[in-house]
């Protein structure tokens, strides 16, 4: 387990697809290929006191590029409880404070000689927008692309086709790839109904997220209250600055269950009958992934990402922001349960390969650092 030390800012933890757009590339060169299986230096940078599905992905980027040999760094707050999560490979450098994160994210890149730094949501990206030339700087657009936020950095990993058509005049290189379904926790299974004290055969109905407003629960919670029978619970897990008025507008229905936050997702999901993701804004969805793994049912908005990635599968999508929608597929779902019972799925996830979508990320690097190699040598030529 990861640990930070109080002692200092930077402290050491023991232990494709293509798009036509002109700086996205066009598929992995013969060299670059070749110098993505060598080992390389990176940092990934992500500023967050929770985790949600963006601190999951870089978790999970970050474990499996230090167990394939790389040399793997991240940087965040001060006691983040991403630490945990790290492998004991990775090198984990906790900032305690906003103030100089430039600078001191300067310093870093330059003793550990890091050759490629990543960035994920907007704090990492603002700072590694002053790293030195030499360092490839990468983001992946976990919400979207913004010219402020992303334009000086030299690559841009998008993870639907529409982040790909609003990339505008950005300068530098971008490719498609998609999330990936990530390691699954080895936590053992739980019996959710008894620890809610439900009668067993109450139907579950949950969902998995930040309690945020572009999340959507609050369309989940009006339209699980107007369509559920009495003998249905709904349980959200999560937590998140929409909380207050969650449990405001689940007020006086004690079928509504806010958990809070879970080390034991997949757990969790396989207490369900149904899974339901409400966002009004999603660019991918990890938990829709984990959802997918276990087999159950799935009601999703047709966000710009799930409505991209899930067009094939067998899943319910419903207009974003709809309650009057969410509520009709979810009764939809309770009459399917009362008259057959709800089924599981066998989704094809082989287009969510872990070991693909970390091998892509990889040979984006390489072929980011050989661009970057490139323009340091022109610019070089040029001022002899």
């Amino acid at each position: 387990m990861s640990i930070n030390s109080r002692n200092s800012d930077t402290s050491r933890v023991a232990t494709f697809e293509s798009f036509s757009h002109p700086s996205v590339d066009q598929g992995a060169s013969s060299s670059g290929s070749r110098k993505a299986a060598s080992k390389q230096r990176i940092l990934h940078l992500l500023f967050s006191s929770r985790i949600a599905g963006s601190e999951r992905y870089c978790i999970d980027l970050a474990n499996g590029q230090a167990a394939l040999g790389h040399e793997v760094h991240v940087a965040g707050t001060f006691a983040s409880p991403m630490a945990a999560l790290l492998s004991k490979e990775v090198v984990f450098h906790g900032l305690a404070t906003p103030l100089l994160r430039g600078m001191r994210l300067r310093r870093l890149i330059a003793s550990a000689a890091i050759e490629i730094a990543h960035a994920h949501l907007s704090p990492a990206c603002k700072a590694l927008a002053t790293a030195p030339s030499s360092v490839s700087k990468i983001a992946t657009l976990h919400v979207g692309f913004k010219a402020k936020q992303h334009a000086r950095l030299d690559g841009v990993i998008c993870v639907n086709r529409a982040q790909l058509s609003r990339l505008g005049n950005y300068p530098g290189q971008a490719r498609l790839i998609s999330n990936w379904l990530p390691a699954m926790d080895e936590n053992e299974s739980f019996d959710l109904r008894s620890k809610l004290k439900l009668p067993r055969e109450t139907t579950l109905v949950g969902a998995v997220g930040r309690l945020h407003p572009s999340k959507g629960y609050d369309v989940l919670v009006s339209a699980f209250r107007r369509a559920a029978p009495n003998d249905a619970a709904l349980v959200i897990v999560g937590e998140g600055p929409q909380r207050a008025a969650l449990k405001n507008l689940s007020k006086g229905d004690d079928r509504i269950h806010l958990l809070g936050h879970s080390d034991n997702v997949s757990g969790f999901l396989r207490n369900l009958d149904l899974f339901v993701s409400p966002s009004r804004e999603e660019s991918f969805g990890l938990a829709i992934l984990e959802a997918m793994h276990e087999g159950l049912p799935i009601i999703a908005t047709a966000a710009e990402g799930p409505s991209e990635y899930l067009r094939d599968h067998p899943i319910t999508l419903v207009e974003p922001g709809s309650i009057d929608r969410l509520a009709a597929a979810l009764g939809d779902a309770f009459y399917i349960k009362a008259a057959a019972g709800l089924s599981r799925a066998a989704y094809d996830l082989r287009p969510f390969s872990r070991a693909a979508g970390i091998a892509n990320v990889l040979d984006f690097y390489s072929q980011v650092a050989e661009r970057t190699a490139v323009q340091i040598s022109s610019d070089t030529s040029r001022h002899l």
